[in-house]
């Protein structure tokens, strides 16, 4: 049967005059709290503040590059949306950089996932020497800048002949230190061991523990670090921009980087209306799986 705890505490602090004053606080556990208008105001304010990017992109892809750069700036959508959604999948095969995008950021994202469970499991599990010291070097390469390895990674895909080829920006990524340690992290509190030791006592052995036992459980985690590597790969613009060419194999940002250039200007309104093509599929994605990435996220904040 719940029962509701209701205790009240009394403090006596020393005031300046060295008089004891009376400080009541009362500590309630087990009853729901509701939101007042304060909080749905700042809620609102903020869901404002953080469409309002999205909401003028769509208004400067509206309009021409002329009046986009004029003051003041426009905050109504204009007439010229379609002409300019049709000029920019034109220009640059935005098509063709949309599935490019997707078969990378899905591989990058896949591999990732799989590769950081079955790491983060091991880590986290599987008790063998060097455990300890293998994660912290495998941590330790997260402060390593990107930029140093630029060199040596165009090195290696020149002599492997895959320059402006998709599998030079997939294979450098196929697994992130950051998704070996969350996955360990969240494995660390969310598998019992028992339960590891109950099945090997049952005769499965690694790979239908890995299966049945691992992946059940780690399904939260997974589609949350899926979401983060998905959208990071997306938007992906350093390395893809090197190792792939715009008359190529361009992913979108490399399109992007080529977008409404001619006759030495820039016209500002096609590049955000590219901006604006790239960013509908992650917002298509989030429509779908939000309740899914939402509950992933909060399934290790409340325990039983």
């Amino acid at each position: 049967m719940a029962r509701t705890l209701d205790t009240t505490a009394t403090v006596e602090p020393k005031t300046p005059g060295g008089r004891p004053g009376h400080r009541r606080f009362r500590q309630t556990a087990g009853r729901q709290h509701h939101a007042g208008p304060l909080t749905y105001v700042l809620l609102v304010i903020a869901t404002v503040v953080s469409l309002f990017p999205l909401y003028w992109n769509v208004v400067a892809a509206s309009h021409t590059g002329e009046r986009v750069v004029q003051a003041p700036a426009p905050l109504l959508p204009g007439s010229r949306l379609l002409d300019n959604l049709s000029f920019a999948w034109d220009q640059v095969d935005m098509g063709e950089a949309l599935i490019n995008t997707t078969v990378v950021a899905s591989l990058v994202a896949g591999s990732t996932v799989l590769f950081s469970t079955l790491a983060g499991f091991a880590f986290a599990k599987l008790p063998f020497k060097g455990r300890g010291m293998l994660l912290s070097l495998v941590v330790a390469t997260m402060t390593i800048p990107p930029q140093l390895s630029v060199i040596p990674l165009y090195q290696i895909i020149t002599d492997l002949d895959w320059f402006d080829q998709l599998q030079s920006v997939v294979l450098p990524s196929l697994v992130a230190a950051f998704g070996v340690f969350f996955m360990r992290q969240f494995l660390v509190e969310a598998l019992p061991v028992e339960l590891v030791e109950a099945a090997r006592m049952d005769g499965a052995h690694s790979l239908r523990i890995i299966w049945h036992v691992v992946f059940p459980v780690a399904r939260p985690a997974m589609a949350v670090l899926g979401m983060l590597v998905f959208v990071q790969a997306w938007n992906d613009f350093f390395w893809p921009f090197i190792a792939l060419t715009p008359d190529g194999n361009p992913t979108l940002q490399v399109a992007l980087a080529g977008l409404g250039a001619g006759n030495h200007t820039v016209d500002h309104a096609i590049v955000l209306t590219g901006a604006l093509i790239s960013t509908v599929p992650l917002l298509l994605v989030f429509a779908f799986l939000g309740k899914h990435i939402v509950g992933g996220i909060t399934a290790g904040a409340v325990k039983s």
